[in-house]
C-alpha cells in the first residue's frame, strides 16, 4: 500500500501491518485473476471467499460476539481488495454485512454455527433487505412473516440481492406485524438457501458484473429459534448493520479511485503526445493534481469515520454517511478523468479503467443513495 497508512494517525501498528501483508496478497493472487471475474463472476467470488479463508482474513469481516469489531481493518482491507478486483472485495464484505446482525442478536447455538462457517469460508452470507418497492424505506418493506407454532412462514420477493444464487445463508427481514403507531413491525432471520419455499427467480444482469438477482419466498417455513433478536427488532438490526459498514463503502471507492489515479500516472508519463509525455502537459496535469487532492479528502474522511467508530465515539453517524457520500462522488470524478486521460485507450472492453468505469457506478447507490446520505448529515446537523 502507498504511504497514506503511514503517516496519518488514525491507525495503529497492526493495521499497517496488515496494510502490507495485503499489497503482496492482492498482487500475488488477486490481480492475476481480476481480469477474468467477468466470466464467471459467481465462481470468481465462490473462488475468493476461499483465497480470503485460507489467509485469515475473513475473521476480520465476521464479527466476534462480545469483541470490537475493527472497522479501520475492514476499511483497509476493502480498499485493498477494490484496488484489484471489484469481486474480491464483494467476496469479503458479504460476510460482514451477512453476518453481523446475527453476531449482536442470534440465539448463541444458532449464531455460533452460522458464524464459525462465515468466518472459516464454508459457508457463504448475503443480506436481504431490499425489495422491488422498498429500497431505502426499510420501513416499506412487503414481505412477511406470519407465526404458526414453533416456526414463522416467510412470502415475498427480495430483489438487487448480492450474492443470490451463491450464498448458503441469507439474514432476510420481513414484517411480522404493525407497531403502536401503525408502522410495520420488522424482523429478522437466518434462511438457509436450502430451505424449501426458498428460490431465486431471477439472476440480474448489471452494468458491472456482479453476483446478484431476486429471491423469492412462497410458505418458506423457518425455525422460530432462527429469528435474530425479538420479534420487531429487525429494522433497529438493520439500520446498526448498515451504520457500521456504511463507512467501508468509501473505502472501496477509495481503492477504485487510487488504482485509477495510479493507471493514469503511469499512461501519462509513458504516452508521448506532441514531442512529450502527456504528464509534462498543463492540462492533464491539472486533472492529475485535483485526482489525487480529492483521494486523499476521500481517505481522510473514511478513516476518520473509522477511527471515531472503533474508539467508542457516542455516534459517528454523520461522520460515515460523510465519508460514503464524498468517496463514492469522488470515486466517479476520479475514473471519469482517468478514462479522459487514457483518451481512446480508456473505452477499451478490458482496460482496467474502463473496467472501474463500470464497477465504480454502484457504490453511489447501494447502502444508502448519495441523496439518502445528505438527508442522514442533515438531520444529524439538525439534532446536533
Amino acid at each position: 500500500m502507498d504511504r497514506f497508512i503511514e503517516t496519518t494517525p488514525f491507525f495503529a501498528g497492526d493495521h499497517r501491518a496488515l496494510a502490507a501483508r495485503l499489497t503482496q496478497l492482492v498482487e500475488r493472487e488477486v490481480e492475476v485473476h481480476a481480469g477474468d471475474d467477468e466470466r464467471d463472476a459467481d465462481q470468481a467470488l465462490r473462488d475468493y471467499v476461499l483465497l480470503l479463508a485460507e489467509n485469515d482474513l475473513l475473521r476480520y469481516a465476521v464479527a466476534t460476539p462480545g469483541q470490537t469489531f475493527d472497522l479501520r481493518a475492514f476499511c483497509v482491507i476493502r480498499e485493498s481488495l477494490s484496488y484489484a478486483s471489484s469481486i474480491a472485495d464483494l467476496a469479503f464484505t458479504m460476510q460482514g454485512l451477512g453476518t453481523y446482525a446475527i453476531s449482536l442478536a442470534a440465539t448463541e447455538h444458532v449464531r455460533d454455527f452460522w458464524l464459525a462457517r462465515a468466518r472459516t469460508g464454508k459457508a457463504i452470507a448475503a443480506f436481504a433487505l431490499t425489495e422491488p418497492d422498498a429500497g431505502s424505506d426499510v420501513a416499506g418493506l412487503k414481505t412477511t412473516a406470519r407465526q404458526e407454532d414453533d416456526a414463522y412462514v416467510i412470502d415475498g420477493r427480495k430483489r438487487f440481492i448480492s450474492n443470490a444464487g451463491v450464498a448458503d445463508f441469507y439474514t432476510v427481514f420481513a414484517r411480522t406485524g404493525a407497531r403502536d403507531d401503525g408502522r410495520a413491525e420488522i424482523s429478522a432471520f437466518i434462511v438457509s438457501a436450502r430451505m424449501p419455499g426458498l428460490s431465486i427467480s431471477e439472476k440480474t444482469d448489471m452494468l458491472a458484473p456482479h453476483p446478484i438477482g431476486e429471491l423469492e419466498f412462497r410458505n418458506c417455513k423457518v425455525p422460530a429459534e432462527d429469528m435474530i433478536g425479538n420479534q420487531g427488532d429487525g429494522l433497529r438490526l438493520s439500520l446498526q448493520t448498515l451504520d457500521v459498514f456504511r463507512a467501508s463503502v468509501g473505502a472501496a471507492a477509495c481503492g477504485m479511485a487510487r488504482r485509477a489515479l495510479d493507471e493514469s500516472l503511469l499512461h501519462a508519463k509513458s504516452r508521448q503526445q506532441f514531442g512529450k509525455p502527456l504528464a509534462e502537459h498543463q492540462l492533464i496535469q491539472e486533472k492529475l493534481a485535483d485526482m489525487a487532492t480529492e483521494l486523499d479528502a476521500a481517505r481522510l474522511l473514511v478513516y476518520r469515520a473509522a477511527y471515531m467508530k472503533d474508539t467508542g465515539a457516542a455516534s459517528s453517524t454523520r461522520e460515515a454517511s460523510e465519508a460514503k457520500l464524498f468517496a463514492t462522488e469522488a470515486a466517479g470524478r476520479i475514473i471519469d478523468q482517468a478514462v479522459q486521460v487514457h483518451g481512446g485507450s480508456g473505452l477499451l472492453r478490458g482496460s482496467v479503467v474502463e473496467r472501474l468505469y463500470r464497477d465504480v457506478r454502484a457504490l453511489r447507490i447501494y447502502e444508502g443513495t448519495s441523496e439518502i446520505q445528505k438527508l442522514i448529515i442533515a438531520n444529524q446537523l439538525v439534532k446536533e
